[in-house]
């Protein structure tokens, strides 16, 4: 049996704790985050879980 690609956008924008959860950094970072709030810029510095109903992306990243 052949190995699975990897799909290499979905690789650079998710990533896979040990649990087994799809994680993916929070929209929203680039600019205009002057007029944010503090506890809006806090927490856009965390990364965030997919939802349940996402989790066939999981086939797209098969390695990590």
């Amino acid at each position: 049996m052949p190995k699975v690609k990897t799909h290499k956008g979905a690789s650079k924008r998710l990533t896979l704790t040990p649990t087994g959860k799809l994680m993916h950094r929070t929209m929203g970072q680039d600019h205009f985050n002057a007029r944010e709030t503090g506890k809006v810029t806090k927490n856009k510095r965390r990364d965030q879980v997919l939802h349940k109903s996402s989790d066939k992306l999981k086939s797209l990243i098969p390695y990590k």
